[in-house]
């Protein structure tokens, strides 16, 4: 499946835990103030790629904690993320993904496709980049009204955090 982005960091380690594949989605609607990839919003500049290739990247390599899908905007190009999660825990990769949208509104889209994304995200990063509330203390995230979600221990009411098992080592 095709995929178009922005581009792809291989040794990532500011993109979640351990040695990750980030893969930047070309295309946002957010466009937040003082976005750090402010050159991934045009949805139509970027390059195209076959996801069965990215995957094959991250198959490869076993250092590979993971796949972060960032952006741009993942959930503006949901099926070929999907192919990229659904991929990624085929080979026991842990999957992240970095969204200007909350949990909230995801799931109030009532989008079966939203829903299959969201089945295959173990922590979802929600939250729009806010200037206002830039930190850079913050662990994997660029404002503090950006959450950590734990997806696999998040039911369908509340929302449980994602917490950093090396944190208190």
């Amino acid at each position: 499946m095709k995929i178009r982005f922005f581009g792809i960091v291989k040794d990532s380690i500011v993109d979640g835990p351990g040695l990750r594949t980030a893969v930047f989605v070309q295309g946002c609607s957010h466009n937040c103030l003082g976005c750090h990839n402010p050159d991934s919003h045009d949805p139509s500049a970027g390059y195209e790629a076959d996801t069965d290739d990215i995957i094959a990247e991250i198959a490869m390599n076993p250092l590979c904690a993971g796949i972060t899908l960032s952006g741009g905007e993942p959930f503006e190009q949901i099926m070929p993320c999907l192919a990229l999660a659904r991929g990624a825990q085929a080979f026991g990769k842990s999957v992240w993904a970095y969204t200007g949208y909350t949990l909230e509104a995801l799931r109030a889209m009532n989008n079966p496709d939203v829903a299959a994304l969201l089945d295959e995200i173990d922590v979802l990063v929600d939250g729009p980049f806010l200037i206002g509330s830039r930190s850079l203390e913050l662990k994997f995230r660029g404002s503090d009204n950006q959450r950590l979600i734990d997806m696999k221990k998040t039911g369908p009411v509340g929302i449980v955090l994602w917490e950093d098992p090396w944190e208190n080592l």
